[in-house]
Parts: structure tokens; sequence; C-alpha cells
């Protein structure tokens, strides 16, 4: 019978206590990293004062008013088409004109999204609604049927004051829509 003793001269057993000691080392390693970098930051002490905890409200929604739906027919009948560019200059705001002048925006090179083919319906759906600002939701069906329809999300502002309050377009936004296979089995 063969006794069972660890023969160091073994290639195999060399391999083993090779790793062991590999592994050894590395827990070390994690150990003396663990307590000496364990937290590395350091606290701040909140300043106190006398003033009362800001809160955040949520704004109370209104029912959009009418004039803010028609700017937004407006708006893409002609920036949205490319027709009529002075009318669409009057109802684009600050956010859509991006400090285009009047002259720039008469050339028809705006940051708008297009939509040029002719256009069936265009169905709004309000997302969101108060007294001075509304985000609609806008699908824009062609009347071709070689053409899909799309999706883009208009935000609307009332700017002004008194009898000069009036509603102008700031955001235009395709709505990304996820790519849909034409064969789901394949």
């Amino acid at each position: 019978m063969e006794s069972s003793t660890f023969n160091l001269k073994s290639p195999r057993n060399q391999r083993y206590l090779l790793w062991a000691s590999g592994f050894i080392l590395a827990a070390g390693i994690a150990a003396v990293l663990i307590v000496f970098l364990r937290n590395t930051g350091h606290s701040e002490v909140a300043p106190k004062t006398n003033q009362p905890v800001q809160t955040v409200t949520t704004p109370k929604k209104a029912t959009l008013e009418p004039a803010a739906r028609l700017v937004a027919g407006r708006f893409i009948l002609t920036a949205v088409q490319r027709k009529d560019l002075a009318e669409a200059w009057k109802i684009a705001g600050p956010g859509i004109r991006q400090g285009m002048t009047y002259k720039e925006w008469l050339k028809g090179m705006i940051p708008v999204v297009p939509f040029l083919d002719p256009i069936k319906v265009a169905p709004m759906k309000v997302d969101l609604s108060e007294k001075n600002h509304a985000i609609l939701e806008v699908i824009l069906v062609p009347k071709s049927s070689k053409v899909k329809s799309q999706i883009f999300t208009l935000d609307v502002n009332k700017v002004g004051k008194g009898k000069e309050a009036h509603w102008v377009v700031n955001s235009w936004a395709p709505r990304s829509m996820p790519t849909i296979p034409n064969n789901p089995s394949s």
C-alpha cells in the first residue's frame, strides 16, 4: 500500500500549490484594500437655516384652451409642411426659432422636422395642460397609403400679458418608435 504524502516534486502538486498561493495572494490584497480604503468619502454637514423648507408643488391642471390647439394646427400646416413660413414665424416661439432671424427663417432651412406629404388627418392628444403650457401628441396621417404615419410631440406656451397674450410653439419633435420586423417568426 502506498502512503498518501504530498510530493513537492510532482508537477501536478506544484500547479495546485501555484494556484493556491495565487488565490491567497489575491485574497490578501483584497483584504488590505478593504481595510485601508473602505470609506474614501467624506461627510458634509448640512447648513442650518431659519428659512422655511422649500416644497415643490405640482402645477394645477387646466383645460387646454382652444387657441392653443389652433396654434398647434396652424404650426403643422405652415412650418411642418413648409408652406407660408411668414405665418409660421408668428407662432414659432424662441425654442423653435433658436436665434434665427426672420430673413433666415423665410429661406426655409428652419429647425423644424418636416412632414411634406399631404396630411389626411392630424389627431392631437393632450399629454399635459397647464394654465400657460401644454404638451400635445400629434399623429400625422398622410393621404397616401405608401407613406407611414408619424407621431410627434408638440410643446406650446402662452407668452405675453393681457391683450398681447398668445400661444406659440416652442418644441416639435418626432417620437421614436420601435422597429417592428415584417415577419416575427424569422
